[in-house]
């Protein structure tokens, strides 16, 4: 590896550590926001992205973990802790949004929930797009599947944000549990890739 390639690892390398810090942050802030949002509205769904951000959380610090070292065990063992926390994610909005159509429990309006999971929505495409890029010109399997977390994450704030909005604006209680199925596609299908793909 020339000086020039070095360097332009190096690079990269800081880019996906900024990407996962900034992640981080804003997982963190996230969840004291999301704490608040659902409590005022006794909203579920807000909960379970809360929970989300907490998975995110996780997933951030392994690839922070995994980028401070190398070798194919440390790698292995980092995507694996990856797709648990997809596995997690997958079984908690598959249980939550059956609940919630079962029950048919409607929750308040959400001004805050509605705000918070628009922006997120953004930030976390913005992330995801980010760490695909970095993942790829790194040639770094990790980053890349952390990268599909952040966008699942974002697919999950939309969703958060198109059952919030409908439910304020058209009475439409059921949507955002209906949104869940998709999600919970997603993560199984990321789960099969991380365990039964080939890496």
């Amino acid at each position: 590896m020339t000086a020039t390639d070095d360097a332009a690892r190096q690079t990269l390398l800081r880019r996906g550590f900024a990407l996962e810090y900034v992640t981080l942050a804003w997982n963190v802030v996230g969840i004291v926001v999301l704490a608040v949002a659902a409590i005022a509205a006794r909203s579920v769904a807000l909960a379970g992205f809360g929970l989300d951000s907490l998975i995110e959380i996780g997933a951030s610090t392994v690839v922070i973990w995994e980028l401070s070292g190398s070798g194919e065990d440390r790698q292995r063992l980092a995507l694996r802790l990856i797709g648990i926390g997809f596995a997690l994610l997958a079984v908690y909005v598959l249980v939550q949004s059956t609940w919630v159509l079962a029950a048919g429990f409607h929750p308040h309006h959400s001004p805050l929930g509605i705000a918070w999971t628009a922006i997120t929505a953004a930030v976390m495409f913005a992330l995801a797009a980010g760490k695909a890029r970095t993942g790829a010109a790194l040639d770094n399997p990790v980053l890349k599947t952390e990268g599909r977390v952040t966008l699942i994450d974002g697919l999950l704030a939309a969703a958060v944000l198109a059952g919030l909005a409908l439910n304020s604006l058209a009475g439409w209680w059921w949507a955002d549990p209906l949104a869940g199925y998709v999600l919970v596609y997603y993560a199984v299908r990321e789960v099969k890739e991380i365990f039964f793909g080939e890496h």
